[in-house]
């Protein structure tokens, strides 16, 4: 057996696949001041359900895989260590001036942000490095001791060391590292060449200051992961999902916490490829996850994944800049629990605040007084009150009625139902735009993809977005309110390694290059050597960054072979290089000569046991159970085929809507709107014009239609 937990805002989704690869799915309240709370009754949960003790269910499991947004949550709110920065001389800005841009070019009135990391705990190293890897000035070992003693004065937590050209020659780096080592035991620090590699002053400073402030706080948050797991019976493997789209070692992720920034987010996508493959044979995907606070757009283009290192924490050109590749994924305040408000223009606005689990939306009865999209569904009728999470938790139509009359419907004179219908457009559209940024800046026109809607909220308003797109099939896979806790049953464990060596074609370094990419290979070696029998049929992919000398960014670009060892092997990366080029800007330039500036090697390892059957085209259950225990008997009942409800559409008012059972449907039977389709985990609102067909897989394949 095998567990995979996503820790959300609201909920915290697990899917416990079991000996027969039948997954079974899991929902539990997220306690915002211990995310592992929730991790736990989502487990208890699992046992009750299985019939056994949770110290038995978790001695059976071999493998627990977890994504939280835990690192992410403690820098945006500023919960990380005290950390120092250990800099070159001269350089003690580079977190200050960062690399310029505004989000808004003319607009002075926006204050830039205050450096990662102060001046009073930034360091001038003496030394200095050349482009070249020349010592142009010496490492002043004496000095240095003062400072490390000025840094023990002020209580610094962690320490992270940019040195200038240290990716190049790293001696005064790793000195720095023997010294910190010795002089300041106990305190964790980060080395930029050792973590990343790459050009570009800021942003590896940037990589390094994050990643060391997170060292402290991550390592002793999955040290009592491991501990509560063990306590209770866990003897397997724990892996943490990783913003690389990927799995880790939870040991080398405390190592590098930095790979936790985009944890959650990041499997949407490989879940969505997957999905779309199987169910529709496209490779093609925009992956659109909502979620209580967030709504998350990732693509797939071609069946790759998209990467980027433009990965901003915060609001772009106003947070801080992660430096760090990550898969691309775009996310907007607008989700299940977004909170609709009316300004003093009396212009309507739905999120970017949010409800969150505590106290929740109003319907949820915690406390929670303000309108969010979920009490819109609850008005309208597209949620129902008493099967909300398999009938485990009730929800409160009038609380909700309140909050959406009070605060938006009287403001704006209106009826509460075309509030709430407003609401859930503003909403919607929050999210197609959201869905056009993302797409169109990277070439993927939404009317040729498949849109693939995950989280438990997903359903609402996806037939809407898909319209709006005009996309002409929209997918909403049976375990799509854990879309994100899926993609981490099918990920890999994977490594990525770097190299800077610099090339240009017109002269090409062949010597330096393949001793560079035999160093890559021979450390993707090692690292598999280290898994032992752990991992089956390693793929290894080499890559360069390349770029038309003088542009300013690289395009990366996969190597056709393992080694530029001629004319004949250059010819053929450089081929890829223009393809690579043309694909992203539309334009491509033979007659220029092309420089390489970074060379990288990336290795994806199928975890044993993880087959590609984990969600199988012969129909597997997803079942379980959410909330705070087994629904009361006879809840099912509530929401199989044949019932109606009284649903609110536009074009209609008031209609009796056919409710069907998500899990039921079989693959001949096709569902036309006005309909609801529901699961324990999530329910989909068929609009008028709009059809659905169940496939083999279990997924709801959906043509949109028009209004």
């Amino acid at each position: 057996m095998r567990l995979a937990v996503d820790t959300g805002g609201t909920f915290t989704d697990l899917l416990v696949e079991d000996d027969a690869q039948v997954l079974h799915m899991f929902k539990a309240s997220t306690t915002p001041s211990d995310p592992m709370c929730g991790v736990m009754d989502a487990l208890a949960l699992a046992s009750t359900q299985f019939g056994m003790s949770l110290q038995t269910l978790l001695g059976r499991c071999s493998m627990f895989i977890y994504g939280t947004t835990h690192a992410l949550n403690a820098v945006v709110t500023g919960n990380t260590a005290r950390t120092a920065f250990l800099t070159s001389v001269g350089h003690p800005d580079v977190l200050t001036l960062r690399e310029g841009g505004r989000a808004d070019a003319f607009d002075f009135t926006v204050a830039s942000p205050p450096p990662y990391v102060p001046r009073a705990l930034t360091w001038e190293i003496p030394g200095r490095m050349l482009a070249d890897g020349q010592e142009h000035a010496p490492f002043e070992e004496a000095v240095v001791l003062q400072l490390l003693d000025q840094m023990r004065q002020k209580k610094v937590e962690a320490v992270a060391v940019c040195l200038l050209w240290s990716i190049v020659n790293p001696a005064h780096e790793r000195r720095l590292g023997a010294l910190l080592a010795e002089h300041l035991p106990g305190v964790p620090f980060t080395l930029s060449h050792e973590l990343n590699p790459a050009l570009r002053e800021y942003r590896r400073a940037s990589s390094t200051c994050i990643d060391a402030s997170l060292k402290p706080m991550m390592t002793a948050y999955l040290e009592t992961l491991s501990r509560r797991l063990t306590d209770n019976g866990f003897t397997g493997r724990t892996l943490v999902v990783t913003s690389q789209g990927s799995v880790m070692d939870s040991a080398d992720v405390a190592r590098a916490p930095i790979y936790l920034i985009n944890s959650g987010p990041s499997m949407a996508p490989v879940s969505g490829r997957h999905f779309a493959l199987a169910d529709e044979g496209t490779d093609t995907v925009i992956v659109a996850d909502t979620g209580g606070t967030t709504y998350d757009v990732s693509l797939v283009r071609k069946g790759e994944i998209p990467w980027t290192r433009d990965s901003w924490i915060g609001l772009p050109y106003r947070g801080h800049l992660s430096g760090f590749a990550s898969v691309d994924v775009v996310s907007v305040g607008a989700g299940g629990g977004s909170i609709a408000w009316v300004d003093a223009g009396g212009m309507l606005h739905v999120g970017p605040q949010s409800a969150g689990s505590q106290p929740g939306p109003a319907c949820y009865g915690r406390g929670g007084a303000l309108p969010t999209v979920t009490d819109a569904s609850v008005v309208l009728g597209h949620l129902d009150p008493d099967f909300f999470l398999g009938g485990t938790m009730q929800l409160d139509r009038e609380a909700a009625r309140r909050a959406i009359q009070d605060h938006v419907a009287q403001p704006l004179s209106l009826g509460v139902e075309q509030a709430a219908s407003a609401i859930l457009q503003l909403a919607t559209e929050a999210m197609v735009q959201a869905i056009l940024d993302t797409s169109v800046a990277q070439g993927v026109d939404p009317v040729g993809a498949v849109l693939i809607g995950g989280g438990g909220a997903a359903g609402l308003n996806s037939v809407l977005i898909a319209r709006r797109l005009g996309s002409r099939r929209l997918l909403i896979p049976q375990v799509g309110a854990a879309l994100s806790a899926a993609g981490a049953l099918l990920s890999d464990l994977s490594a990525r390694f770097q190299s800077m060596v610099y090339a240009r074609s017109g002269d090409f370094a062949y010597d330096k290059v393949n001793a560079a990419l035999a160093d890559l290979e021979g450390r993707c070696r090692d690292f598999i050597a280290r898994q032992g029998e752990s991992v089956s049929a390693p793929t290894l992919t080499f890559w360069a960054e390349a770029r038309y000398v003088e542009q300013a960014w690289e395009v990366q670009v996969v190597l056709p072979s393992p080694r530029i060892d001629g004319p004949q092997a250059l010819a053929a990366l450089l081929d890829a290089f223009h393809a690579a080029h043309e694909t992203l800007f539309a334009v491509r330039d033979e007659g220029s000569e092309v420089e390489v500036v970074g060379w990288g090697a990336t290795l994806a390892c199928p975890v044993t046991g993880a087959s590609r059957q984990v969600l199988p085209n012969g129909a597997p259950s997803a079942e379980g159970r959410s909330g705070t225990g087994p629904p009361a008997e006879g809840t099912a009942s509530a929401a199989v085929t044949g019932k109606t409800r009284k649903a609110w559409f536009d074009a209609l008012g008031h209609v009796d809507a056919d409710v069907h059972r998500f899990e039921t449907l079989s693959p001949a039977h096709v569902v036309h709107g006005p309909a609801l389709i529901e699961s324990s985990f999530t329910t989909v609102v068929l609009h008028p014009g709009a059809s659905a067909q169940r496939r083999p897989s279990g997924s709801l394949a959906i043509t949109p239609g028009s209004a």
